[in-house]
Order: structure tokens, then C-alpha cells, then sequence
């Protein structure tokens, strides 16, 4: 009988949790953004060294005034960056997608920070450097489009890009790579010393992502496959304990953030199951700790961006997955 009585309030418990996240991403909807996205890259296909200025006076951030214009006109002429713009300009005629998925995330971001501004959102191109695939100041958000042709393009099996990272090269991750931009402009930890910190943080990073950017599934907001996700759900509870058991989370190896936090093709546990897991295990243990705060404490995200990793950790009772 009451085992009975626990899944009716379960029940309707969630049905009423749902019955408001569906309110507040109605209130979303209603919530107005403009901007146009500016085609950069577009343009300097398009020039000629005589519409250099023109391009310089329309986006003057983008020209560092300690570069000769002759550097400039040696680009626009150059074959390899023709090249480049016109693989761009192939892979997006239009970016009606990007955009549209651009425009809930705002939209979101203006619900959770009634002062935001839109920023103006440029297209550029940037010879693959896949580390500055985004860039997101207070008014302008870039994005490099030479870094999304998809995960099998000459530019990145020729450039001998990992794989592991090639597969995130897709018109679906700009929205993802842009969240994770912006989420790094809302968090504030005072310490990443231990293992648990930098968890935290970047589980941060991706709760971050589950409220602006819900339309995105899990998967792709870590950038994982769908068996990789399978794969970390399956065995969180055996990850936990690992950590657990040899003493991590506290830890200040300076070697643990490479092990189990940063881009790599598996997690670092030195066991036989090293190869099967996807990497970055850490961070997708973090979030699962943060969302666990987030449910226990109904605390505003943006709260949670700012709070303490050992506050969260301690308030999250989290307990693994079985």
C-alpha cells in the first residue's frame, strides 16, 4: 500500500514539474529577439583588394591595426583561403537552422538575465583553429564556420584532426559551442584546485546547457555519441565508486584534470575498460552532482552558476546511477 502511495505522488509530482517547465518555455517563446546573422566570411569571399576598406570600416574589430593592409590583400587573393570560403560557403548557403536554434537560446538567456543584450552574431572563418571555434564578448558572438563542414571533411582527415574531435566539427554543435561560451561568462568558482572543483565547474558548464539550450539532447550538449552517453549512464555507478575508493575528489594531482576532465579520445582509469569509455568522464560526473543540487535545492541557475563546488557537492546528495 505505500510503496502504492509513493508512485501516485511520484506521479503526479512530475506531471506537475513538467506542467511547469512547459509554462516557463511558453513564457520562452513569447520572448522577442532580433538580430541579423552577419556573413563575414561571405564578404571576404566576395571581395576585391579595392572593397578592403569598406570591409575594415563595417567590422573593425576584426582587422588588427598592427597588420599592414597589404597582408590583408595578400589573403583576399591567397588560393588556400578561397578555398576555405568557398568549402564554407558551400556547407552554408543559407543559415536558417543555426539561426532559429541561435534564437531559442537567446531567447532563454533573456528569461534567466533580464539584462542581456543580443549580441551581434558574425560569421567568420579562422584556418581551423578548432580552439577558437566561438568567441563571446558582451556585444559580439563569432563563429568560426570552417570549424562545422562535418566530422569527415578533407580540411580535418588531411589536417590529421583527432577523430574524437572531428566528430563535434558539425552544423549542430554551433548552438552547443555557443551555450558552452556564454555559460563560461556566467560562472564564478574561487577555486580549481581538486578534482572535485574542476567537476564541478564544468558540470556547471552543462546544466548551464540544460536550461538554455533544451532542445539539445544530452548527448550532444557533452558531445558524446548516444552509446558513449549509454556507455557513462550504465557505468556511473562504478565510475563513482573508482573515484571514491582511490581518494580523487579532493585530490590536487595536477595530472587528474588530464586523466579524467579535458577532450581525449577515452577516460584515463588504467583498467581494461579504458578503451570502451568516452573521455571526459569527469565532466559528466560533475553535472550529474550539479543537477542533483539543481532537484534537491530548486535553486535558480543562475545561483548555481556562482555557488562553491564543495556547497554544491555537499547539498547534492548525490548517489550514482545503479
Amino acid at each position: 500500500m505505500q510503496i502504492r502511495i509513493y508512485f501516485i505522488l511520484l506521479t503526479v509530482f512530475t506531471m506537475l514539474s513538467c506542467d511547469k517547465e512547459s509554462k516557463v518555455e511558453q513564457e520562452i517563446a513569447k520572448i522577442e529577439v532580433n538580430f541579423n546573422v552577419e556573413r563575414f566570411d561571405k564578404a571576404f569571399y566576395e571581395a576585391t583588394p579595392k572593397d578592403l576598406s569598406q570591409l575594415k570600416a563595417a567590422y573593425p574589430f576584426m582587422f588588427s591595426k598592427h597588420t599592414p593592409d597589404s597582408i590583408w590583400v595578400n589573403r583576399i587573393n591567397d588560393t588556400l583561403q578561397n578555398e576555405i570560403l568557398q568549402e564554407v560557403d558551400y556547407a552554408f548557403k543559407d543559415f536558417k537552422e543555426p539561426k532559429e536554434e541561435l534564437v531559442a537560446m537567446f531567447q532563454h538567456i533573456k528569461y534567466y538575465d533580464k539584462v542581456f543584450s543580443v549580441p551581434r552574431v558574425i560569421t567568420l572563418t579562422n584556418d581551423v583553429q578548432y580552439r577558437d571555434n566561438v568567441i563571446v564578448t558582451d556585444s559580439i558572438a563569432l563563429i568560426a564556420l570552417d570549424n562545422y563542414l562535418g566530422e569527415t571533411h578533407r580540411f580535418y582527415v588531411d589536417g590529421n584532426i583527432p577523430a574524437y574531435l572531428a566528430k563535434n566539427f558539425t552544423p549542430e554543435r554551433i548552438v552547443v559551442d555557443l551555450a558552452d561560451g556564454y555559460a563560461k561568462k556566467y560562472v564564478f568558482q574561487a577555486n580549481r584546485k581538486t578534482l572535485l572543483d574542476e567537476m564541478i565547474y564544468f558540470g556547471k558548464l552543462l546544466y548551464f546547457k540544460d536550461v538554455i539550450i533544451p532542445f539539445k539532447t544530452d548527448a550532444e550538449k557533452i558531445g558524446y555519441s548516444e552509446l558513449q552517453l549509454k556507455w557513462a549512464e550504465a557505468n556511473e555507478s562504478q565510475i563513482w565508486s573508482y573515484f571514491i575508493e582511490k581518494e580523487l575528489l579532493y585530490s590536487t594531482d595536477p595530472k587528474l584534470p588530464n586523466r579524467f576532465i579535458a577532450d581525449a579520445p577515452f577516460t584515463k582509469f588504467y583498467l581494461q575498460l579504458d578503451n570502451e569509455s568516452p573521455g571526459r568522464l569527469g565532466q559528466y560526473l560533475g553535472w550529474q552532482i550539479v543537477k542533483a543540487y539543481a532537484e534537491t535545492t530548486g535553486e535558480d541557475m543562475m545561483k548555481i552558476m556562482q555557488t562553491e563546488p564543495e556547497e554544491i557537492f555537499r547539498k547534492s546528495k548525490f548517489k550514482p546511477k545503479k
